[in-house]
């Protein structure tokens, strides 16, 4: 049965350094936007080490690779019967999930990952990829695809700084709009010597958005496998990934005092197998 043709926008999450959120944040941006009533699909495109499924607490059943294998097998084939699917309560999203086992990683090409993106467009709102931290051509190839790339920093250490500004040059050389490319600070008001201010003057930009540090309640979700988006607390980081989405969807966000009681019965628990001074700008001289 063909998919509905929709032209879903790609949300794509970038990084040039490790852990920093990516996964954490692009799970919650899902999870949020189908709480809103949107279809949407998140593709875990770390092929090698993706933690989608882990984070969500998904039993593992069919990979990207087995994915793409039926749609080169059938063409019209329906995807959405080989997608994993999330439900918490009345919230549901699908899921691609990365190899397992790993070695599949290196069977599916990138010219079959667009396709798949392509495809699954055709049938979300929102497709939603989680990228690996590196200028590999596979990510090239999504940040070409994506309607917005959420490049995502800390600020914890030198080095990661000094990555995010080599990754923010590098971009600004692809020419792409400049509306596409968001750069967003994860874990704001972590305990670090370094300044954001000092940060974006070493970037030549400010951020888009600001997410803050909420370590406590980010472990619970990983530990638990409910998003932060559905579980209906107060905290901190969910809020402004709300606001984050209403930036992206031009619908504004108003505070629920009613959200607590809109959801949540009971999450798919299966799991198996499974301000200081200039100081930091003189370093990049």
């Amino acid at each position: 049965m063909p998919e509905e043709n929709i032209s879903g926008v790609v949300l794509t999450f970038f990084s040039t350094a490790s852990s920093v959120g990516k996964t954490l944040i692009s799970v919650n941006m899902a999870s949020e936007l189908a709480r809103q009533g949107y279809r949407v699909c998140l593709a875990d495109y770390d092929l090698q080490f993706g933690d989608v499924c882990n984070y969500l607490k998904l039993p593992f059943e069919r990979s990207i690779k087995d994915i793409i294998d039926v749609m080169k097998r059938n063409p019209d084939a329906s995807l959405k019967d080989q997608l994993t699917t999330y439900r918490y309560g009345t919230v549901s999203f699908d899921v691609v999930p990365s190899p397992e086992p790993m070695e599949d990683a290196y069977n599916v090409t990138v010219e079959d990952c667009k396709k798949l993106i392509e495809r699954l467009r055709l049938m979300y709102d929102y497709v939603i990829v989680d990228t690996t931290s590196m200028f590999s051509v596979l990510n090239l190839a999504m940040l070409d695809l994506s309607t917005i790339v959420t490049f995502l920093g800390v600020v914890d250490f030198i080095p990661t700084i000094k990555n995010m500004k080599m990754g923010n040059d590098t971009v600004k050389t692809l020419n792409y709009d400049t509306n596409k490319i968001r750069l967003v600070l994860n874990r704001s008001d972590a305990k670090t010597r370094i300044s954001m201010d000092d940060v974006e003057r070493l970037l030549g930009q400010g951020f888009y958005h600001v997410l803050p540090n909420d370590f406590q309640s980010a472990s619970e979700s990983i530990v638990t496998g409910v998003p932060l988006a559905l579980s209906g607390s107060d905290n901190v980081l969910a809020k402004e990934i709300r606001v984050l989405i209403s930036r992206y969807t031009n619908r504004v966000y108003k505070e629920n005092a009613d959200f607590k009681q809109t959801i949540y019965q009971s999450a798919n628990t299966e799991y198996s197998g499974k301000r200081q001074n200039g100081w930091l700008s003189k370093l990049f001289h």
